[in-house]
């Protein structure tokens, strides 16, 4: 006897997921995710909502400008924009139910068929705001998550998004589907409700994650394995908040030619260049940048990209002194880098774009925001100030090299280890039990390798 599946009253729509059929239920829930999400594939008509409590108008304006940007960065248009101000969320829907109604109304006259809101929802949320408003609904992490998919390019950016959407994407499939019944054995020839297409989904994704961090894992062990290499140099590494200029003033300082664009998340993977023409012994890198309220989920997935800046000799923070809100990014950046456990490097603070400033910051309040590191204003039009500002990096970066010379004997292998690992070898010189290097290195260093065991130090210069 043959027993087919029956569709549940509110999920008609979905194929069967028997007979054979797995793929196309796949297909379908693939489509209406990308229906639901706003996929970039096609340029959909948004309405932004904007949900916050705020004490001045400037800060509901600059975070309504901010979201409203990251849905043309996705690939759409914003067809209108509300901003709603509550304390505290609703429950269910977050919006209330009268506003939210109201809002979909207001979205449908401007023939938007996507509501926006810059929020973090919850599966639940998303599915009763859908109910509703009968519209479907994207929040603020769905929009970010958007973003970086749409520019990804290279292998490990893709697993990173990747693994990060499906983790978004996996709690929204929730009821999705059919019950299906499916014939089992024992007594009376009884059967078991079976799979519900929303388990298969589940169990199919998780399949999916599974093999991804596979591929991340060797992607992170070939990434260590290239810093590792890289033990010798002295590493600069430039953050900031997303489009500060970071891959511009990189363009400018290392003579590279990034794509650069006016747009949040264009870099997703950290670029590394060198920045000294001669012994390569500096390198400057550029990362992703930071966002406020950016989602754990790519925090996570970005570990490996983000672990550049744990090792870094110099940080750099990129400011774009000529927006309005620069503070506040500046804010999220320090609360990134601790976050990050990169907050005791020392830092070297950037303020770009000054040409279009009318008066500089006072010094007190720079001193304040910049806690008391060096800073430097400049524009990315004037050469001199770039010039001035990359020797002035180089020097930072070898700030505490000291150059000695260091015999080391052939049984002292932690020592030999750490000369080859973390030293610059200028020159090496073979002796009848051991080795006499011409070594550049951090004070730090040095004393570590004198510390694996008596170690005759020949001469030192600075």
């Amino acid at each position: 006897m043959k027993f087919e599946s029956k569709p549940i009253k509110e999920h008609e729509e979905v194929p069967l997921a028997d007979n054979g059929e797995l793929e196309t239920l796949v297909e379908h829930f693939k489509n209406r995710s990308a229906r639901r999400e706003n996929s970039h594939s096609s340029r959909s008509g948004c309405y932004v909502v904007c949900v916050g409590d705020w004490s001045e108008d400037y800060g509901r304006d600059a975070q309504l400008a901010e979201i409203v940007g990251l849905v043309g960065a996705q690939g759409d248009r914003v067809v209108g924009s509300e901003t709603i101000k509550q304390r505290r969320p609703d429950p269910a829907t977050v919006l209330r139910s009268g506003k939210a109604k109201a809002a979909a109304e207001r979205a449908v006259r401007l023939g938007a068929n996507m509501l926006i809101v810059d929020a973090e929802l919850k599966p639940s949320q998303i599915r009763n705001l859908e109910d509703l408003t009968g519209m479907p609904v994207c929040d603020r992490e769905g929009v970010i998550l958007n973003v970086f998919l749409r520019h990804a390019k290279t292998q490990t950016a893709r697993i990173q998004v990747e693994i990060a959407h499906l983790s978004y994407l996996k709690p929204l499939i929730c009821g999705l589907g059919l019950e299906m019944d499916q014939q089992a054995g024992g007594i009376m020839a009884g059967r078991g409700p079976g799979e519900t297409a929303s388990e298969l989904l589940a169990r199919r994704l998780d399949k999916r994650l599974a093999e991804l961090k596979k591929s991340l894992r060797r992607v992170q062990i070939a990434g260590e394995a290239q810093r590792k290499r890289r033990g010798q140099c002295k590493r600069i590494a430039l953050v900031g908040y997303t489009n500060a200029g970071k891959t511009t003033l990189m363009n400018h300082l290392a003579s590279t030619e990034l794509v650069a664009q006016d747009m949040p998340f264009v870099t997703l993977d950290t670029t590394v260049r060198c920045l000294t023409r001669h012994g390569g012994d500096v390198l400057l890198s550029d990362t992703v940048g930071f966002i406020r309220r950016l989602p754990n989920r790519l925090l996570a997935s970005f570990a490996t990209t983000l672990a550049e800046l744990r090792e870094a000799t110099l940080i750099v923070p990129v400011v774009d002194a000529s927006d309005p809100e620069w503070e506040m990014h500046l804010e999220t950046t320090h609360k990134m880098l601790v976050t990050l456990g990169a907050d005791e490097i020392p830092r070297y603070y950037v303020f770009s774009k000054a040409d279009r400033l009318a008066t500089l910051p006072s010094k007190e309040a720079l001193e304040i925001v910049s806690s008391g590191h060096d800073y430097q204003f400049i524009s990315n039009q004037d050469k001199e100030a770039i010039g001035e500002l990359k020797e002035t990096l180089i020097g930072r970066a070898r700030a505490d090299l000291r150059r000695t010379k260091l015999y080391v004997p052939y049984d002292a292998s932690k020592a030999m280890e750490i000369v080859y690992r973390s030293c610059r070898v200028v020159e090496t010189e073979t002796k009848p039990n051991g080795l006499l290097f011409s070594l550049e290195a951090e004070s730090y260093v040095i004393d570590q390798i004198q510390r694996q065991r008596p170690i005759q130090r020949r001469s030192t210069e600075q």
